[in-house]
């Protein structure tokens, strides 16, 4: 053997939920699951030996929605999470200005601002307030939501937006009272600026995949769903295929990579797949995952497409990125040439228009498991809970977004919609397959965050008393199911990873707590002590 963990609790996830002391790997392979004793009989002079001393073990996490590369492209952007004013936006900025030396000419990049979690007037910023900041430099910023970004008058500038530029389907720019842009670009108008940005080489894109998987090793993560190819500005999909590639030839991929493939243009879905891509193709270091579609944008930023009125702003219903027709279209496509969808649906118009595609799709092409879900699934109503349990849709689902999202649902869709929303425990009820991830960028992958406010329904700090819509908790047994075998089940290798059982790869956690045997509150301060990928030690907290 080449690597033994003995005297712990190994939570192995299967379907028995059988717990046992020690476990055995040879190569990337659990060999034997059992009691110590039996365990150490299997030790050879070069096997390593771990003493858990009583730690418990878990299946290496998986994050089933997020954007990997985006977070790795996220760590060389100014930081403004966090920013709670739009002046305390502008100083984050100056600062990074002069610490970093920038010079005049030169893009300013941040993202991570929510207008929520502003002091006072909570607005987005407009090019008039970033302007403020500078005149000589370019700049754009991020809204947390990744759905909209804010430029300055330089960058409208270079990017020869002016009033006379067209409006965008699916998007909209800003104009302020004499017809100008005001510099606040909305989904697929965010495309106006980032399509115009430089894009980064292979191995700029390699040294910022290998920042991520760094961070995310050390939250205990060995596998993601990952929306990555149309990160950057020239969608060039093969640079980020071969970058992953070579990170796994150069033995410096250290997580299992499913990618959800952003690919909107029909035209362009149909030369990926005659190039021979295709759900499940690759290997279990990296493989071709779903089409990735956008529906709508995000509920703090009144983009999420609703079938009535939003209640605090009753002029708009929010914004869809494609039509019903496009979006028919392209889910047949990939349905009749096996690849899974992932849909990102937040609002419950999005949804309605996610399960018409998929149930035509399924119609002309029958497909038993087909596994076609929706990202988000966030404004739900009992019809559209009984629609993922009707055609057995994957609900990627986002526990961490709670931190946030419970503050503003009521105020966004009133009482009524907000009772049926972020429905999970009715999902499971239903026995919908979820799957757990975190969007990040957008929020933090930190795990055993994420399995606290699944089980307490409360945000970091605690609130609100007794949880929000306390009905919808999960058990913290569903919740790391989500985070394993849901997402496991998710890219159709529930039988090679997602549970410690013999023959099923060695991706495996230890954690400085029994997370199944604390205060429920507590589980968001425990400690990731070791990740291990494929029997290697990737992370360990000494």
């Amino acid at each position: 053997m080449d690597l033994i963990l003995i005297n712990g609790k190994i939570y192995t996830m299967d379907e028995e939920r059988n717990m046992f002391e020690s476990i055995a790997v040879k190569e990337d392979i659990i060999q034997k699951v059992g009691k110590t004793q039996e365990i150490i009989s299997l030790k050879t002079d070069n096997t390593i030996v771990y003493d858990l001393k009583g730690k418990v073990v878990v299946p290496g996490f998986n994050d089933s929605h997020m954007h990997l590369l985006s977070y790795g492209h996220s760590l060389k952007r100014i930081d403004l999470v966090g920013t709670n004013s739009i002046d305390d936006i502008s100083n984050r900025i100056r600062r990074a200005i002069e610490e970093k030396c920038i010079e005049k000419g030169e893009w300013i990049n941040g993202r991570g601002w929510n207008q929520d979690y502003f002091q006072g007037e909570k607005r987005f910023p407009t090019r008039y307030d970033l302007d403020n900041i500078s005149l000589d430099h370019p700049i754009l910023i991020g809204r947390a939501c990744g759905h909209v970004v804010v430029v300055n008058s330089k960058a409208l500038e270079l990017l020869n937006i002016t009033k006379d530029t067209p409006q965008v389907n699916g998007g909209h720019f800003d104009l302020d009272e004499k017809g100008e842009p005001l510099g606040i670009f909305r989904e697929n108008a965010v495309g106006l600026v980032y399509g115009n940005l430089p894009s980064p080489t292979i191995e700029e894109i390699k040294d910022m995949m290998i920042d991520a998987i760094r961070d995310m090793n050390r939250c205990g993560i060995t596998s993601v769903g990952t929306d990555d190819l149309g990160a950057f500005s020239d969608g060039d999909y093969e640079k980020v295929i071969l970058a992953y590639q070579e990170l796994k030839e150069e033995n410096k991929l250290k997580m299992r990579i499913y990618e959800q493939c952003l690919i909107p243009d029909i035209d362009e879905l149909q030369g990926f797949i005659e190039k021979g891509y295709r759900t499940s193709w690759g290997d279990r270091f990296f493989k071709i995952g779903p089409l990735k579609l956008l529906i709508d944008g995000s509920l703090g930023a009144r983009t999420a497409a609703l079938v009535e009125p939003y209640s605090d702003d009753t002029n708009t219903k929010g914004i869809t990125t494609i039509s019903q027709k496009e979006l028919d279209a392209i889910v047949d496509l990939a349905n009749s040439n096996n690849m899974q969808t992932a849909i990102h649906g937040i609002g419950d118009k999005a949804m309605y228009m996610a399960f018409e595609s998929m149930e035509k799709a399924l119609s002309k092409n029958p497909k038993e498991d087909h596994r076609h879900g929706i990202v988000h699934c966030q404004i739900t109503d009992e019809e559209l809970l009984e629609k993922f349990s009707e055609l057995k849709a994957i609900a990627y689902i986002q526990p961490i977004f709670l931190d946030y999202d419970w503050k503003i649902v009521k105020d966004r869709v009133g009482e009524d919609r907000e009772k049926t929303s972020y429905n999970w425990k009715s999902m499971l009820d239903r026995n919908v397959p979820i799957a757990c991830g975190s969007d990040s960028p957008v929020e933090t992958f930190n795990v055993l965050k994420g399995i606290y406010e699944a089980v307490t329904r409360k945000d970091l700090e605690g609130n609100p008393a007794g949880g929000w819509l306390p009905n919808q908790k999960l058990t913290v047994e569903e919740a790391v199911y989500g985070y394993t075998m849901g997402g496991a089940y998710a890219s159709f290798e529930e039988n090679i990873k997602g549970s410690l059982e013999e023959g099923k790869l060695a991706d495996m956690v230890i954690l400085s707590k029994d997370i199944f045997n604390i205060e429920e509150d507590s589980i968001k301060d425990v400690d990731v002590v070791a990740t291990i990928f494929g029997g290697e030690i990737v992370f360990e907290n000494k």
